[in-house]
């Protein structure tokens, strides 16, 4: 049996997602979203009901505190999001969407499945269902070894 190369199992993760992230930016560019700019309003609209906070879109994706504070000020430029402060705390702030958010909510999400539907049409459903299965136990995985290397660093 030939050993598998996992550097290039790594490599063609890091081009799916590059690629991914290029063409729903292209895809965008006429409603003048980047693609990381459309989740993240994505996600500000599945939770327009009581609003988020940077902090929660930081936990569910992972990204940078710096790179979303730069993503929501440029929904707020372009008018999709506006904040408000919580009640009893005027340090934070809660994201909602505007009524131009709320109105390009159905073109996105239409975008979005249009792109999926590329990417993923030339699999099957036993195809998805393996591969979503196998997303999910490197996740299970990654999950395990950060928390691992997390408890191994000393702490000053």
């Amino acid at each position: 049996m030939e050993m598998m190369d996992h550097g290039r199992i790594s490599y063609n993760f890091r081009q799916i997602c590059i690629q991914i992230e290029r063409l729903t930016n292209r895809i965008l560019e006429e409603q003048g979203l980047t693609a990381v700019q459309a989740h993240v309003l994505q996600y500000i609209l599945c939770h327009a009901k009581q609003g988020t906070s940077l902090t929660e879109i930081h936990r569910d994706f992972g990204c940078s505190m710096a790179t979303l504070s730069c993503v929501v000020k440029r929904l707020k430029e372009k008018g999709y999001v506006h904040t408000q402060c919580c009640t009893g705390d005027d340090r934070c702030k809660l994201l909602f969407p505007t009524d131009k958010g709320r109105q390009a909510q159905v073109c996105l999400d239409d975008t979005m499945h249009a792109i999926h539907r590329q990417v993923y049409g030339c699999l099957s459903q036993e195809d998805l269902a393996a591969l979503t299965r196998l997303q999910q136990k490197l996740l299970q995985n990654l999950l395990i070894a950060l928390e691992n290397t997390q408890k191994e660093v000393p702490k000053s």
